[in-house]
């Protein structure tokens, strides 16, 4: 072995390393080494393997043609593809028919591209509300359960939130009924409530902001254990993306919903790129849903999904809003306003842009790494903020060590509220103090609380599991 193959192959390794203890971006840091020193078709395959655990799909196609054009025959990249480049999966049956493996991946995902269309067709048609159908008086409460009981949408209180979260804490499933009524009251808030609001914080009060989620119910209750539970003094915004990868999705947004529902101004909601039909698919909150419920619970989901704002503007200087600005220049608050959100979240445009654009340190705009919207530089942020008379910018979407970042001389901050991300990355989780009285940023950190042994992902789609 040469002297290159030789420090090629030891960075690959290191990669391998850190792939095997879940520490995807380090170990693309050292693919991406192996690769400076030589390419190699298995090297830019585990690169975009790690790419798609970190979301970054579009960066994860551009690894896998890579691969491709330096071993067209390397069969292994071919099913490792990202689901969204089908051709891909069906040249790896035509190199290799026989392999039963590269076989079943095709087959699941033409069975998702299948569905896919079927709900693309439903949705292009006005069809009922799912809202409309669901008769929740129809359900019968058994005398065995043993939670609280409501008789209206308006009887969900604070002691009714208190007795849930209790359940859902004792792996208890809240009654079907009453899961139904929660998000049922959702919509009907909602629903009422413009693609972006503003919040008035006196200035003898505060607010507290928090990012990403994800399914770790027993990290949300520490939170309120910490920095007290939401309530008209002490009320909360939850910046997108309860869902998904944590398999105690519903629990967040049961929980999350009740005390929206229990009191309108304890606690604001805006929406993540992760409350969307297609991601809900792939990532298990379909599967959570359908496990502790039903196919129908799950279509009146979506239909509170689709009804969350984009962002929410705090005291008229602070916008929060889940992914980053919209790229388009000269966007007002007034244009977002008028944004038709009731929808799945398409691919381009402002609501594109807000749920899944990420920040970058160089100046203007450049593609995203995700395959999705755009990175937007410092100078786009600032040129935002003062056509729109903001002093800063919080938003999510992505996973920071520290729980937090802030980027563009303190105008930007990234906040991250699932520590020790799916059991494996070892971050902290972070959340934001916000008093009336200046509008600055206060960060309080916290670490992982110890939960059932559900592992993450318990209910992901089949082709995520088999992409892994």
């Amino acid at each position: 072995m040469s002297d290159i193959d030789q420090r090629a192959e030891e960075e690959k390794n290191k990669g391998n390393e850190c792939y095997k203890l879940k520490k995807y971006q380090e170990a693309i840091d050292l693919y991406t080494k192996s690769l400076e020193i030589k390419e190699s078709a298995p090297v830019y395959c585990n690169r975009a393997l790690c790419n798609i655990y970190l979301e970054n799909y579009g960066a994860a196609v551009q690894d896998a043609e890579e691969s491709v054009k330096l071993d067209p025959n390397f069969t292994k990249l071919h099913y490792k593809n990202t689901k969204k480049h089908f051709a891909t999966s069906k040249n790896c049956v035509q190199l290799k028919p026989s392999d039963k493996i590269a076989q079943s991946k095709v087959t699941c995902t033409r069975q998702e591209l299948r569905t896919a269309e079927f709900y693309k067709a439903i949705q292009s048609e006005k069809t009922k509300p799912a809202s409309e159908t669901f008769n929740w008086q129809n359900i019968k409460v058994e005398d065995s359960y043993t939670g609280k009981h409501i008789e209206s949408l308006d009887d969900i209180d604070f002691d009714f939130v208190q007795d849930m979260i209790q359940r859902l804490r004792d792996q208890k499933k809240l009654h079907r009924k009453y899961a139904a009524m929660i998000i049922l009251k959702t919509i009907q808030t909602m629903s009422q409530t413009k693609t972006l609001f503003h919040v008035n914080v006196p200035s003898d009060r505060h607010i507290t902001v928090c990012g990403d989620t994800h399914g770790q119910y027993y990290d949300l209750l520490k939170i309120f254990e910490v920095n007290g539970s939401p309530s008209e003094s002490n009320p909360y915004l939850f910046n997108g993306d309860f869902v998904d990868r944590g398999s105690f999705s519903v629990e967040i947004v049961l929980t999350l919903f009740a005390y929206k529902a229990a009191h309108h101004d304890c606690m604001f909601l805006t929406r993540g790129n992760h409350e969307s039909r297609h991601l809900n698919r792939a990532y298990g909150f379909e599967g959570e849903v359908k496990a502790k419920y039903d196919e129908n619970m799950y279509e009146l989901f979506q239909e509170a999904f689709n009804w969350l704002p984009l962002a929410g503007v705090l005291n008229n200087k602070v916008m929060v809003v889940h992914g980053g600005i919209p790229t388009k220049d000269g966007v007002t608050l007034q244009e977002i306003e008028k944004v038709d959100r009731n929808r799945d979240i398409p691919e381009d445009g402002i609501m594109c842009d807000m749920l899944w654009a990420d920040p970058q340190k160089g100046n203007g705009l450049a593609p995203s790494k995700r395959g999705v919207s755009y990175q937007f530089g410092p100078d786009v942020t600032k040129k935002f903020l003062d056509q729109n008379n903001l002093s800063m910018v919080v938003r999510s979407h992505e996973v920071k060590m520290d729980g937090y970042e802030e980027e563009c001389e303190g105008r930007l901050v990234t906040i991250f509220s699932a520590p020790n991300y799916c059991d494996s990355v070892g971050n902290k989780g972070a959340y934001i103090h916000f008093k009336g009285s200046d509008m600055k940023p206060i960060y309080k950190q916290f670490q992982a609380s110890p939960h059932p042994n559900v592992k993450p992902m318990q209910y992901s789609n089949q082709l995520y599991n088999q992409l892994q």
